[in-house]
């Protein structure tokens, strides 16, 4: 018989103790055992309802190691939204994520704990802009970001994420294309042009004028002021949704399970990620020998995931994902497309 779990009760602090080990140097006692009695209802009522819980690197650590199931960037997301045998997947993340998980698990229901919790990136381009785009360049692939709604996918020849998007590139031009356009992160696109001529391949990268209201923030003083304060042998790592100038400065640029690879296999003494603020935080409670420095840019619609909306969610199995049949079953060709790329 379970009592009201919404207590900070011995056996809710008995069962998150190991949780809280993790994390008790970023949230002190009395801010846990608020959020210790959700953590402990959440993870009950997913067993009780055959529920998985997709997490993406940008929520915060209560989220991520209290409650998530699978973690990482949104390409292993994807890759596991696929795989996983649980009938629900509660997606902790923003829209286009759960629009993703859906199209590759149609057979599920896919919940959002916020359906607000969209994108800056996804919401500058529509599928309308899409097919524009291929009446202009005719037979130029499209390669669209995962960043981005059903809609667009559906009108994409192949998608891809920030891990994989030079990889997907090439692959095309070995396929015998000249030319690529890649939507809808303009950043992303001209990092991976400039990739593209250090390995002296010839592939031009046309591109849209989109930009990540996190990422397009990050300037060149911003960097110069952070090795001021924080000294030489700060290591900066940076993702490839920051401006080029950004990518250069850096010690090193990558996605963000890159970046997180980065940090456990160099263990620099202090680094600071170049991308949502929330990541520092995880990285940081599983590398206790380096010193995170946050910079404390945060995306408001990842915010909008807390841990009461999670608990919400799985209570009331809202709020669910629905994509048309036909727009999902058009957009899940560049997705599977893009995995088996990416191989």
């Amino acid at each position: 018989m379970h009592t009201n779990k919404l207590e900070y009760t011995d056996e809710v602090a008995q069962a998150t103790a190991p949780i809280y080990a993790k994390l008790d140097k970023q949230y002190k006692q009395d801010h846990w055992q608020a959020l210790a009695p959700y953590i402990y209802e959440i993870n009950r009522l997913k067993a009780e309802k055959n529920a998985v819980i997709l997490a993406h690197n940008y929520m915060t650590p209560d989220i991520f190691y209290g409650v998530g199931d699978i973690v990482g960037d949104s390409l292993k997301l994807a890759q596991e939204a696929a795989k996983t045998k649980a009938q629900v997947i509660v997606q902790c993340g923003v829209h286009f994520m759960a629009e993703t998980s859906k199209i590759l698990c149609p057979e599920k229901t896919v919940l959002i704990p916020d359906m607000k919790a969209g994108c800056s990136l996804s919401e500058s381009i529509t599928g309308e802009d899409v097919r524009k785009l291929k009446a202009q360049y005719p037979g130029v692939p499209i390669v669209t970001y995962v960043n981005t709604s059903a809609d667009v996918k559906a009108e994409s020849d192949v998608c891809c994420t920030s891990s994989n998007a030079l990889k997907i590139v090439e692959k095309l031009g070995a396929e015998g294309h000249k030319r690529v356009m890649m939507t809808p992160d303009m950043y992303l696109a001209q990092n991976v042009a400039n990739e593209l001529k250090k390995k002296g391949s010839d592939i031009e990268v046309l591109f849209w004028e989109g930009s990540c209201m996190v990422h397009e923030r990050f300037t060149k003083t911003d960097i110069d002021r952070f090795r001021k304060q924080h000294g030489e042998n700060l290591v900066i790592l940076a993702h490839p949704e920051c401006p080029p100038e950004i990518l250069e400065e850096a010690d090193y640029a990558g996605s963000t399970a890159q970046m997180n690879d980065y940090i456990v296999e160099k263990q620099p003494p202090r680094a600071m990620l170049l991308t949502e603020c929330s990541m520092s935080g995880n990285i940081a409670s599983n590398n206790p020998n380096v010193e995170l420095i946050g910079t404390c840019q945060l995306c408001p619609h990842m915010q909008r995931i807390t841990l009461p909306k999670i608990l919400k969610s799985l209570q009331t199995m809202g709020e669910e994902v629905i994509i048309d049949p036909a727009i999902a079953e058009r957009a899940r060709h560049p997705i599977e497309r893009m995995l088996d790329l990416s191989q």
